[in-house]
């Protein structure tokens, strides 16, 4: 009795601990997503209304925002929401998913173990760094990284008793024995040559993945194995790596485009731009597939996140969607393909990516990005006409809205309907910088929320919001720096020399290598998402494109939608199963119709492959 009182109270203690930990990081993680978006709303005015460039905004953007990446991803691990592969745990038992969620706790407990002494010693190299404009140590903005591993790995062994001894005890024994293994076997390791890089970024890395270990923190165990065992690198390095990946003044975009997208949602934005769409084309046969089609144009990529854009365009349209005869499996299947569509729409979180790590003009990207999506947009109306004549979706019949009708959804949505415009412009006529434009759409949608749709946003929905803006962000940002070191590492031995002989040695020149480029990509989308695929294999494979003459942006739409189609093929596409989620429909109730869907895709695909005018002609 006394031991269940005192393992109770243990537990209070844990529980208690765990809170403060959470707020500890939380609010400063909400203060500094405000300060960024006030810092860079304040320079666009500064340079465009005043005249008169706050010189130092810039750099102490970058140093707040290494911050708020790392505070991100240390809520992520608290919330258990990093990236990662559920395909193969979902199929085990409940008693083989306990074990995995232990392996997985395991893993991301070592990762910051191990790196939080390299963390520190990157401090240290840091203090003999100044900043040009402010004149501060570079100890200021790299404390950032140890003292979210301190918190990273406080959350992580508070979550530890909470687990089963004996799944913890099999775990730690698997890790000792595979870290002892490694150990041994180095000789024989290195005189293997390149085939080490199977052993560490196949065999291993996939077995972490598969395993449901986020892919983030697989990726950086992957790299830090392969450096102990084969090289005398220090673990320093890598640590540098992630910085550099993580914090490029470009990706900063994504935390601001992911609260914007919030901030749609809750204002009621997107529901007047969908009643809008419903009046307009409500009526016809395939009606609301294409109202669904136009909603996600007009709203994918402001939220940074395909799960986001889908979520905000399913709740509305869904109900009315299935009173009209539509199954569920057309639902999702529909659903899904539209997140592949538009995929190029800016301002996409993935073409920031791909500028980041490329090089290549982020505004051209931008510009780039819309007719291919509307390319794809016509394929799927297509497809939507045929499949509805074939399943008559007109079970209830609705009478063509009225002018009037029509009028007043416009004249309700107009507001709404002038944000993507006003973000798209605002880049492309040179008011603003694609970092620096998405606090234009965050005020906008403020001033709407205040004094227009009122929508669900209250003062009480601002943290939360805040919070998931920066959980969200820095679970994106910590896979593209573990994704950099990865990619550093791979460089460093070799196999991207190798792979652009490979490569460049490709039957059928430019056509060959675009063809091999598109399943490369569809593959590497649905096994390890978009954005790590293009920080590991974008540096490596843009200079071959190059080389064969392929223009840079026509080959970022080539890879961007390769990675959105496998992306949302099932049976590993994470974005499948979260339209499933988001629709309430089982996966398997559309595994087969989703294919119908992907296939048109595929085609519209080859289609914009092979005439790269759709991608360049309004350049």
């Amino acid at each position: 009795m006394q031991e269940q009182h005192t393992s109770g109270a243990v537990g209070v203690a844990d529980s208690r601990i765990e809170r403060i930990l959470h707020h500890v990081i939380e609010w400063p993680a909400c203060v500094l997503v405000v300060v960024e978006v006030a810092l860079l709303f304040i320079g666009i005015l500064a340079r465009g209304v005043f005249h008169k460039p706050i010189i130092w905004a810039d750099e102490l953007a970058s140093i707040l925002f290494l911050w708020l990446a790392m505070f991100g991803a240390v809520i992520a691990v608290q919330r258990s929401e990093h990236m990662r592969l559920t395909f193969f745990i979902s199929a085990l038992s409940p008693r083989g998913q306990d074990w995995v969620k232990a392996l997985s706790a395991g893993a991301v407990a070592l990762f910051f173990a191990i790196i939080l002494h390299p963390a520190l010693e990157y401090v240290e190299d840091q203090a003999f760094v100044e900043t040009p404009a402010l004149g501060w140590s570079g100890v200021v903005r790299s404390l950032a990284i140890p003292v979210g591993c301190v918190v990273a790995l406080a959350s992580c062994l508070l979550r530890l008793p909470h687990i089963k001894f004996k799944d913890l005890f099999s775990v730690a024994c698997l890790l000792a024995v595979l870290s002892a293994g490694l150990y041994l076997a180095a000789p024989w390791i290195k005189s293997i040559g390149n085939w080490n890089l199977v052993l560490f970024f196949i065999i291993l890395l996939g077995a972490a993945i598969m395993a449901g270990v986020p892919i983030a923190f697989a990726f950086c165990l992957a790299t830090i194995s392969f450096l102990l065992a084969t090289t005398r690198t220090p673990i320093l390095v890598v640590v540098g790596r992630i910085d550099e990946g993580m914090s490029s003044l470009i990706l900063l975009a994504v935390p601001l485009f992911v609260l914007l997208g919030q901030l749609v949602e809750a204002t009621g934005m997107a529901q007047v731009m969908v009643a809008f769409l419903s009046s307009l084309l409500g009526h016809v046969r395939g009606g609301m597939s294409y109202v669904l089609l136009g909603a996600m144009l007009l709203v994918s990529g402001i939220s940074g996140s395909k799960t986001a854009d889908m979520a905000a365009i399913a709740p509305v349209l869904f109900p009315e969607m299935r009173k009209r005869g539509m199954k569920d499996g057309e639902l999702v299947s529909l659903l899904a393909a539209s997140g592949v569509m538009s995929e190029t729409i800016p301002p996409s979180i993935v073409l920031i990516a791909i500028a980041s790590v490329t090089g290549v003009s982020i505004a051209s990207l931008f510009t780039a990005g819309i007719f291919p999506a509307i390319v794809l947009a016509v394929v799927l109306g297509l497809v939507a006409r045929h499949r509805a004549v074939s399943m008559d979706d007109t079970r209830t019949h609705v009478q063509r809205a009225g002018w009037p009708v029509i009028k007043k959804t416009l004249i309700v949505a107009s507001p709404a309907l002038a944000l993507p415009f006003l973000i798209r412009s605002s880049v492309v006529e040179g008011i603003a910088t694609a970092t620096e434009v998405s606090t234009i759409g965050i005020v906008y949608c403020v001033l709407l929320g205040l004094f227009l749709y009122r929508g669900t946003l209250t003062w009480l929905k601002i943290k939360p919001m805040l919070v998931q803006t920066a959980s969200l962000s820095g679970a994106i940002l910590f896979i593209v720096g573990s994704a950099s070191g990865m990619a550093w590492a791979l460089a460093q031995s070799g196999f991207s020399h190798d792979l652009a002989k490979i490569m460049a040695n490709v039957p059928g020149g430019a056509y060959g290598f675009i063809a091999v480029s598109l399943v490369a990509f569809i593959v590497l989308g649905s096994v390890l998402e978009g954005i790590p695929a293009i920080v590991l294999f974008g540096p490596l494979l843009f200079p071959i494109a190059r080389q064969f003459g392929i223009h840079e942006i026509h080959y970022s739409m080539i890879v961007i939608l390769a990675m959105g189609l496998g992306l949302f093929a099932p049976p590993f596409g994470l974005c499948y199963y979260a339209a499933c989620i988001i629709g309430k429909v089982e996966p398997d109730a559309a595994m087969r119709t989703i294919w119908s869907y992907l296939g048109w895709l595929f085609l519209g695909l080859l289609l914009i492959c092979y005439v790269p005018w759709i991608s360049l002609g309004f350049l």
